[in-house]
This record gives structure tokens, sequence and C-alpha cells, in this order.
């Protein structure tokens, strides 16, 4: 199965603004929404954001009013932009269609937000 393929930054300071994309290479037939994830160490993975089909948006609480979703359907790319990190954000992010297609996971990028 072709996987989705994330890609950003990998050390950010604390309050730094990376953008990570995503390239889908499923067909979006079907899918609802797509989200953006992460697993920190030791932690289970997370659902932090997602947008529907419409374009609503959806965020847990940790990163609202800091992160921002957005498609860009000709390039098959979701992006997650991260404003105003905090060294709690340190994850491997992930994107997949929510809920998650289990066979399509990436490998993720890793994010560390350190001084």
């Amino acid at each position: 199965q072709v996987q989705f393929v994330e890609s950003g930054v990998g050390l950010v300071q604390p309050g730094g603004s990376p953008r990570l994309s995503c390239l889908n290479p499923r067909s979006t037939v079907g899918i609802h929404y797509m989200g953006w994830y992460r697993q920190a160490q030791g932690k289970q993975r997370e659902l932090v954001v997602r947008i529907a089909i419409d374009g609503r948006v959806t965020f847990v609480d940790s990163v609202k009013g800091r992160f921002t979703i957005s498609t860009d359907n000709e390039k098959n790319t979701v992006y997650l932009e991260m404003n105003n990190l905090k060294p709690e954000d340190t994850a491997v992010y992930y994107c997949n269609s929510n809920p998650p297609a289990q066979g399509y996971w990436g490998q993720g990028t890793q994010v560390t937000v350190s001084s």
C-alpha cells in the first residue's frame, strides 16, 4: 500500500513557526476528513487537528489558536502551519484520513522544540 509522505523541519526553537507538508498518495474519494496526528515519546498517537471536505476545522485544545491545517487538492497535499511552538509540541507528526486508514501511515516527521 502507498503511504502518506510527511516532511518538515526537525529542530525548532520555542516560539518557532514551521510548516509541515504531507503528500497524500490516495484517492480522496470517500475521505471526509484529513488530519494531522502526533505521537510524543512514550505516549499514544493523538489527532491534533482535522479538516473536513467542506473546510470545517477541528482542533484539540492544546493547539487551538496556534496550529492551522490547509489542503491543496491540485497537489494532493495537506499542510500543518504551526505557530508559537512549545517544548510539549515535540513529537513525530503524521497525516492520515480521519478516521485513519491503518495501512497508510507514513514514517512521520520529527518535530523537536528546544533551545
